[in-house]
């Protein structure tokens, strides 16, 4: 009898720990499009369309809620950017990214500043017990950072941004083992993602060259000579 006590004990708490184990956290990042105004006459304009780094989001997302219906899912918009462009568009762009909050079950935040999105990544749940499974940035960016702002508060500048060198600020430990980590822009493969993985441990995929932002499908590799590495 002791003896089929203890074994219906363990199994109880087997299957408790098992049912108590935190899900893993999926982030996805969006950075802003520039202002059409500074863009449309240049040989090779950016963000023609407003909703380039919103679309590729939700069609990653899409993705990951078909996988899994379960998965805890937040995306992370830089806001000031949408704000801007709305001006342009004449409509209000932060109901329509809401839209897709709406349908796809996702935890939505809003940031204006890198530090805020490095607080979130750090702690805006418990790393000890949520970690991040995968982080994926769609966004304008260079070798060396993620530029948030590119060419929307300033022509062909940033003022926002999150820098290699930044990625030290990234508390230990926050990923799973088996962690996805990409940046889906252009140039990171040339320099940020080796950064990442020594900040984090972490390989982050990335791209050697140009990136292409497409309607229905995620960002390809916009060259020839061009490709994904971590």
């Amino acid at each position: 009898m002791r003896r089929l006590f203890f074994a219906l004990f363990i199994s109880f708490m087997a299957t408790s720990a098992l049912k108590a184990a935190p899900v893993p956290e999926v982030i996805i990042i969006s950075g802003g499009v520039s202002l059409s105004h500074w863009e449309k006459y240049k040989t090779q304009p950016h963000d023609k369309w407003w909703m380039n780094f919103v679309r590729a989001a939700r069609i990653r997302i899409q993705q990951v809620r078909e996988t899994d219906p379960q998965a805890q899912i937040t995306w992370l918009v830089y806001k000031p950017a949408y704000v801007r462009r709305a001006k342009e568009e004449r409509k209000d762009l932060i109901v329509l990214i809401d839209s897709v909050r709406d349908a796809y079950r996702v935890k939505r935040i809003y940031f204006s500043k890198t530090s805020e999105l490095l607080d979130y990544l750090n702690k805006g749940k418990n790393r000890g017990e949520v970690k991040i499974a995968d982080l994926e940035y769609f966004g304008h960016s260079n070798k060396a950072c993620w530029m948030f702002d590119y060419s929307n508060a300033i022509d062909s500048c940033s003022k926002v941004w999150l820098h290699e060198n930044d990625l030290t600020k990234l508390r230990p430990g926050m990923f799973t083992k088996d962690a996805y980590v990409r940046s889906w822009g252009c140039h990171t493969g040339e320099s940020m993602s080796a950064h990442f993985l020594r900040a984090t441990g972490v390989p982050m995929w990335g791209a050697e060259g140009k990136t292409q932002y497409r309607t229905d499908e995620l960002p390809a590799l916009a060259e020839r000579s061009g490709r994904w590495k971590k």
